[in-house]
């Protein structure tokens, strides 16, 4: 028989099974590396110590070649300067120790306020065109269902009017709003912020913003462009508002029984 003759005593249903572990072995080994492109090498809370740099080494370096002009991009970059700079201090000596923010905790950029380093440049849509744009200079787009948010007033997390709403920030290919605007004088002087749409709540007579209060709107990041917004600037808006949900009031920070 065939079997008999070229095969003999070896076991086609082992051979089998065993090339499959070691292709599953192998995938493994690869979707682990390649997730490793981004936030590694990982450092020990201690700096004075060295983290653990786990069971699979770094991938070698990928150049990544971007639409629309956008350079290159090549990971990992083996840099990781940013944990240095968190304006953190732990609370003890003993590893896993809390850490605690310092200076003004609402624009330190960590906890609930922690933004990650993103690309200084909008979101493009498929057509290289921006993603989020102000809905006053979209003449195809309009509110068909729901509060239109516009004129009304903006009540902080404190009960204090801030500001009135003028405009909305429109997801033009997932057609969503993402931010509303504010203008904190409505007289006219051009003091503008952006309100992520996830943090309010869009009543009859009010916008209501829970997270941060009155006095927190003043030092919202803003964004440099009248028509685009940029993925850091992003980043920073939400991670301010974020940011208010614990550090706004200080009792809001305080253990609750």
């Amino acid at each position: 028989m065939v079997g008999n003759e070229f095969f003999g005593n070896f076991d086609l249903a082992s051979a089998a099974i065993w090339m499959f572990w070691i292709f599953f072995a192998l995938l493994v080994y690869y979707l682990q590396t390649e997730n490793m492109r981004e936030g590694y090498p990982l450092e020990a809370d201690d700096p004075s110590g060295s983290a653990h740099r786990g069971l699979f080494p770094l991938p070698g370096d990928k150049t990544f070649h971007l639409p629309h002009g956008r350079g290159d991009v090549t990971v990992p970059s083996g840099q990781r300067g940013d944990r240095a700079k968190l304006a953190l201090e732990a609370t003890s000596d003993a590893t896993g120790s809390p850490f605690v923010p310092t200076g003004d905790p609402m624009l330190a950029g960590v906890g609930p306020g922690a933004w990650a380093p993103r690309q200084d440049h909008a979101e493009l849509d498929a057509h290289g065109h921006a993603k989020i744009k102000p809905m006053s200079q979209l003449d195809d787009f309009h509110v068909s269902a729901g509060r239109d948010p516009r004129d009304k007033p903006v009540v902080a997390g404190d009960g204090e009017v801030i500001g009135r709403i003028n405009d909305m920030w429109i997801d033009v290919p997932e057609q969503m709003v993402r931010y509303l605007t504010v203008d904190l004088n409505p007289e006219g002087t051009g003091q503008t912020r952006l309100i992520p749409i996830n943090f309010c709540k869009i009543n009859d007579d009010r916008v209501t913003v829970r997270s941060i209060y009155g006095a927190n709107f003043a030092a919202v990041p803003q964004h440099k462009a009248a028509s685009e917004i940029t993925l850091l600037e992003e980043e920073k808006i939400m991670a301010y508002y974020g940011g208010g949900t614990l550090y706004a009031d200080p009792a809001r920070s305080e253990p609750k029984l």
